[in-house]
């Protein structure tokens, strides 16, 4: 388990230092800010579609590692997917960081890269670091134009 655990800390470790999809889009079809009192996370999701389907996502911003390398897995899982998918994956990754963990454990395949932040569960103020990425991209998608928080 030990290897496994280090494999995931280098995942993230590695989308920290070098996130994915990072910079503003021009022109983004949805927008939304994002906020994390606790742990000073700020960040903004940019989102272009075709039709139902992300065409691009990018996010900017400045957070703690998990933040960060969370708003980075997340841009390349929901690029190209279709809103009832991205709906899907939100779900079952709010599920796997707050959810019963043997329900989380079932949802883990469909998750992919994703699954590397199921330790977080364990250190509940790092999961609204985890989570504030989705948080703003549900927003923008919705079209509500105003930020969110995590508290």
């Amino acid at each position: 388990m030990s290897d496994l655990m280090d494999l995931y800390q280098e995942v993230i470790l590695d989308h920290n230092r070098n996130p994915r999809n990072f910079g503003e889009l021009d022109p983004a079809d949805h927008f939304a800010e994002g906020y994390n009192p606790l742990c000073g996370d700020q960040l903004k999701v940019y989102i272009r579609m075709d039709g139902d389907r992300v065409d691009q996502i990018r996010f900017e911003g400045s957070g703690c590692a998990i933040s960060t390398a969370s708003a980075s897995l997340m841009t390349e899982v929901v690029a190209g997917k279709r809103l009832e998918e991205v709906e899907a994956l939100y779900q079952s990754f709010h599920d796997l960081l707050t959810g019963d963990p043997s329900v989380a454990a079932e949802a883990g395949p469909e998750l992919g890269k994703l699954a590397v932040f199921e330790g977080v569960r364990e250190y509940p103020v790092r999961v609204k670091c985890a989570t504030l990425s989705w948080h703003t991209l549900q927003a923008a998608l919705q079209d509500q134009g105003n930020s969110v928080t995590t508290e």
